[in-house]
């Protein structure tokens, strides 16, 4: 079951949901608009190698005439908002007004953790030239409900690559896995 406009309401007085910012404008009818945040990143090497540590370049968009994302190159982004969700499962999703300029916000990882606490990291691709800009209205969260109890919450796992709070974007860490 998706949570309405109230039940998110309901979650965020009980604490089990924290947006920060939070403006109450940005809440729809069953999801919560995120925005992109002021940094994105980009690869170093051409050619991306799962078992290496893959580093990144992150720089800030311009404030005021934005950045011009290219068809070819994948971006990584990050939400302005820095998000905890401690009792419902976080899917991120773009905005429609979004995927119409051709812009898509993630590659795989739109699902989140029940105890995902940090700004979510964007995989960002275009399939034209298209100009974004810092805090410019980039997807929604929609919040799921959980059937059963958690054993592991996400922030609470002693393997969780993703637990170091940044408003930066961050690269894979697919290298820390053992296969």
């Amino acid at each position: 079951m998706i949570l309405t406009d109230q039940q998110i309401l309901a979650e965020i007085e009980k604490g089990t949901i924290v947006i920060q910012p939070y403006d109450r404008s940005c809440l729809g009818t069953n999801s919560y608009d995120v925005h992109l945040g002021q940094y994105l990143a980009t690869y170093r090497d051409e050619v991306l190698d799962a078992r290496k540590h893959n580093e990144i370049d992150v720089f800030e968009i311009p404030e005021t005439e934005g950045f011009v994302l290219q068809p070819g190159t994948l971006y990584l982004g990050v939400t302005q908002e820095y998000t905890e969700t401690h009792a419902t499962v976080p899917f991120l999703e773009g905005k429609s007004s979004v995927g119409r300029l051709g812009i898509d916000i993630h590659a795989t990882a739109g699902k989140g953790d029940v105890g995902f606490c940090n700004h979510w990291t964007l995989e960002i691709s275009v399939s034209m030239p298209v100009r974004v800009y810092r805090y410019m209205p980039i997807g929604q969260l929609i919040y799921f409900t959980v059937q059963g109890d958690v054993n592991t919450f996400y922030n609470r796992k002693l393997n969780a690559k993703y637990n170091d709070r940044t408003d930066k974007p961050v690269e894979s860490m697919m290298w820390k896995n053992t296969w």
